[in-house]
């Protein structure tokens, strides 16, 4: 069995254990993010987040749409 990658997060540099290949197990997929927020987050940034900085950029997106 293979080991998934430990990467840093792009945002906060927190190591994450990095699932591309089975999504619905990696941590990132617990952030439901509709088309808008995957736009505006990957305009942003080229790699993969933690969840915790992508519940901050989908509130920080909302917040903006809000204002």
């Amino acid at each position: 069995m293979a080991k998934h990658e430990i990467i840093p997060c792009e945002r906060c540099g927190t190591p994450i254990e990095c699932k591309a290949n089975s999504y619905t197990k990696c941590q990132c997929s617990v952030v439901q993010l509709d088309l808008n927020e995957m736009q505006y987050i990957s305009e942003l940034h080229d790699g993969c987040l933690c969840a915790k900085c992508l519940f901050e950029l989908q509130q920080e997106y909302r917040d903006a749409m809000a204002s």
